[in-house]
């Protein structure tokens, strides 16, 4: 590459940096809903033309902010279980659960884009898929080495859910026992559940140590995907 290409790609990476930094000010005052790559420009002082050349669309720049709000919660998740890698399967996943809590209480913005109600008329395309999965993959390795060693404790599934669940583990857990995948699924959901009442205000009044209740929380959902006791 030459200095010239070469500065010409620096400006280009600097100048949508910039746009997506406009762009999650938005998100924070006006909702995804509202965002506007018109608005984006202004506050760059761009002319809207200029965006449109690194963003043809919203929904362009909608997507390149949601994939890069699950890779960062995906980096935070997967950095905590690497940090804890000499811990007890248990303590690698409550460690995890605990990153994916820190980060979308510091980004409550885009943990709304990803984790919040729908953007009237967005659909996620595919390429999301890789970057949604990184949060879900860090656990299931966390329970495939629990499942090698020292082994699960799951209840039997009923006999009308382990064809799903078969499908399930094929799809992305593959080598795991239909229990284990059942479980699984069902601790991913719980735990997003727990993270959005909480960043959403629906523990407000109710819950008054929420680190502490949320400590708790993950260490059932452990329980529940069959990791044994620390």
């Amino acid at each position: 590459m030459s200095t010239a290409q070469g500065a010409r790609a620096r400006a280009r990476q600097e100048v949508t940096a910039a746009i997506k930094e406009a762009a999650r000010g938005q998100l924070a005052a006006e909702g995804a809903a509202k965002l506007s790559l018109r608005a984006v420009a202004r506050e760059l002082g761009m002319v809207s033309s200029a965006v449109y050349r690194y963003f043809p669309s919203r929904d362009d720049l909608l997507t390149a902010l949601i994939i890069d709000a699950y890779d960062a919660l995906g980096e935070a998740a997967e950095q905590a279980r690497d940090a804890a890698s000499a811990a007890a399967p248990l303590d690698r996943w409550t460690a995890v659960c605990e990153a994916v809590r820190t980060w979308a209480l510091a980004h409550p913005h885009e943990y709304a884009l990803i984790y919040g109600s729908p953007v009237p008329g967005y659909a996620a395309p595919d390429t999301t898929v890789r970057a949604a999965a990184r949060v879900g993959l860090v656990l299931i390795d966390i329970v495939r080495e629990a499942h090698r060693d020292p082994g699960l404790t799951l209840p039997p599934l009923p006999a009308e859910l382990v064809p799903e669940a078969e499908r399930m583990g094929a799809d992305f857990a593959p080598g795991l026992p239909p229990e284990a995948v059942a479980a699984l699924v069902a601790a991913w959901a719980q735990l997003f559940g727990l993270v959005g009442f909480e960043v959403f205000g629906q523990f407000n009044r109710v819950v008054e140590d929420r680190a502490a209740f949320f400590r708790h929380a993950a260490v059932r959902l452990a329980q529940g995907a069959g990791l044994p006791p620390s």
